[in-house]
């Protein structure tokens, strides 16, 4: 909104108000901004949350080896993350924008699926929450609109690289002048770094380029099944999941950057993909967010996301990384998520296998695999065999953190890299 004030007294050469014309000072300004809501809008609904005692019922039955305390510790503080996210979208992004909008219809229709699961487990006292079969239903719901809008909006395109060459040596790299609907994407450590989907059916002809939208239809819903159930495994310890989604936020941000950037998407020989800087101020915001709710998440936390925020922001990492073409990198950028899904998986498909055959058995101590490192041998079940009961001693879940953004962002740095190596 005010974008559109300032480019209209622009117009009347008003002191001042051309600076919002430039990217970069919408970003600073809607991460400045999103901070700032978060930090006292935050203050002001934990107090509310207290006051309402509003708290997790699973969290208030935790045991923790530490002896650390979360009983009554406010839940449902995922609101204040996406009241920090919207405020300054609407403020300073340009509201036409497709992108923009995907983004923030991402943002409320997982936050509403997340709020009504934490609604069901705090006020109706049911730890299960939200039924499963719902929320697979809203995060395909929601992948089929991003899948779909992409594929029939008019402003959703690309410029293909084109190489230079004096012989066989890349001399230069430049972009085509005319923009194409495509459903190509970039693939890591290739040297052709694009990869698209309709070469998978390429021996349909003519009908591969339909055919292939439909697999980056498939592919975007299950992109954003995997990454917002991820997230929501990997909220499990007082910053957590918080910390390693900012670091992710921000690696996406400067792919976003280079991506909307004809000069810097020539340079690194990578998709360019016009329109897209709208997307740099919503991650912006969405990085002040997940920063300024540290400020009361880090431990010993003073309030939870819940849901609300876990699938949230999951769901738009996911999205984020599908509009800019690099979902693909998304196993590699979030390598967490992906471990904690699959800690989960392996070790439900492992304990299965033994019941069939009349024995308990399983893989970790406790998943997702974050808690492996917190429970200790006198927490295992006597007539339960484990694969992997080490280490013997237990972390404490600040060192647990702290290690997981590590490994976040190294994970981040290889991301980055993949550009440039191939």
């Amino acid at each position: 909104m005010l974008y559109y004030l300032f480019e209209y007294l622009h117009k009347f050469g008003f002191p001042g108000a051309g600076v919002f014309s430039y990217v970069s000072f919408r970003a600073l300004m809607a991460i400045i901004l999103s901070l700032l809501i978060s930090s006292i809008f935050g203050n002001k609904f934990i107090d509310i949350l207290k006051r309402k005692q509003i708290t997790e019922t699973q969290r208030d039955a935790e045991i923790d080896p530490f002896n650390v305390n979360k009983i009554g510790v406010p839940s449902m503080g995922g609101v204040i993350i996406i009241v920090a996210i919207l405020i300054p979208c609407l403020l300073l992004g340009k509201l036409n924008n497709v992108y923009m909008i995907l983004m923030l219809i991402t943002t409320i229709w997982l936050g509403t699926l997340g709020f009504m699961d934490d609604y069901i487990k705090i006020f109706k006292k049911d730890k299960e929450g939200l039924h499963g079969k719902f929320k697979i239903i809203g995060q395909v719901g929601l992948g089929l609109i991003v899948g779909l809008t992409l594929y029939y909006s008019p402003q959703v395109v690309i410029r293909e690289n084109i190489e230079i060459k004096d012989g066989k040596q890349i001399v230069d790299v430049i972009h085509a002048r005319k923009d194409i609907k495509s459903t190509q994407t970039t693939i890591p450590f290739f040297k052709e770094n694009n990869f698209d989907y309709a070469d998978l059916v390429g021996f349909l002809g003519d009908n591969a380029q339909p055919v292939g939208w439909i697999i980056f239809v498939l592919v975007t819903i299950f992109v954003v099944t995997a990454v917002s159930n991820g997230a929501n495994l990997n909220d499990g310890m007082d910053g957590m999941a918080a910390g390693n989604s900012a670091i992710i936020g921000l690696t996406l941000g400067i792919l976003a950057y280079v991506s909307s950037h004809l000069e810097f998407a020539g340079y690194l020989n990578i998709m360019y993909i016009p329109k897209s800087e709208e997307l740099v101020i919503f991650i912006c915001a969405f990085i002040g967010s997940l920063i300024g709710f540290l400020w009361y998440n880090a431990y010993p936390a003073q309030v939870f996301m819940g849901d609300t925020g876990s699938l949230t922001i999951g769901g738009i990492i996911a999205v984020f990384a599908i509009i800019i073409h690099k979902e693909l990198l998304i196993p590699l950028l979030c390598g967490i998520f992906l471990v904690e899904n699959l800690s989960v998986i392996l070790q439900v498909r492992y304990f299965k296998q033994g019941k069939k055959k009349g024995v308990r058995q399983r893989i970790f101590k406790r998943t997702p695999i974050h808690d492996h490192f917190r429970t200790t041998t006198a927490q295992l079940e006597s007539n339960c065999t484990y694969m992997f009961t080490k280490p013997n001693n237990v972390f404490h879940e600040s060192k647990i953190t702290i290690r997981f953004w590590i490994v976040t962002i190294v994970l981040a740095a290889i991301t980055i890299i993949t550009l440039k190596i191939r």
